[in-house]
């Protein structure tokens, strides 16, 4: 069924208010994948907070114009799924490649983070990134290592006068 001109209009806003919010995107080819294992890529993908829909690629171009995913333009040729990440730059690399495992016919056409276009091979890159959560934790951890390292240093003298004194006192029985 075509859509007409307002829906289109619609859906070209709609895309383009998501793609200023998101961190991430990915163009995906879905050529012969059943509308069952489609339903099921969209699903994982509200799981993950990824909006995921299918765009007509003059529609897609218009709707990225404007935004860091200008960048997704050239490669927006042929039956394409757009998924953007809103919360967490990996997410969408991390939901694709994991269904792209067991789904063959699901294959990545360009990824763009930051303005930046990268290549399908870039997708364990992106799929690999740290959740916020582990982010803080690695960040903190960072941070935690240098007081640690300088509490020991501290402690360290008077764990060796201590130490000292116990084999003296073992010494004389």
């Amino acid at each position: 069924m075509a859509l007409r001109l307002h829906d289109k209009k619609a859906l070209v806003a709609e895309v383009n208010e998501i793609a200023q919010k998101a961190l991430s995107a990915v163009a995906a080819e879905y050529r012969g994948l059943t509308a069952v294992k489609f339903d099921a890529l969209r699903a994982k993908a509200r799981e993950q907070n990824i909006y995921l829909h299918v765009v007509k690629n003059s529609l897609a171009q218009r709707a990225v114009a404007g935004t860091e995913f200008e960048c997704l333009t050239p490669k927006l040729v042929g039956p394409l799924v757009l998924g953007f990440s809103l919360e967490d730059p990996g997410a969408v690399g991390r939901v694709i490649k994991d269904f792209a495992k067991d789904n063959d016919k699901l294959v990545v056409k360009a990824i763009a983070v930051g303005g930046t276009l990268y290549g399908a091979e870039d997708l364990d890159r992106l799929a690999t990134l740290p959740t916020k959560e582990q982010a803080i934790a690695q960040l903190l951890g960072m941070l935690n290592a240098p007081i640690s390292t300088f509490v020991r240093t501290l402690a360290e003298p008077a764990a060796k006068v201590t130490r000292a004194v116990k084999a003296v006192a073992d010494s004389r029985g």
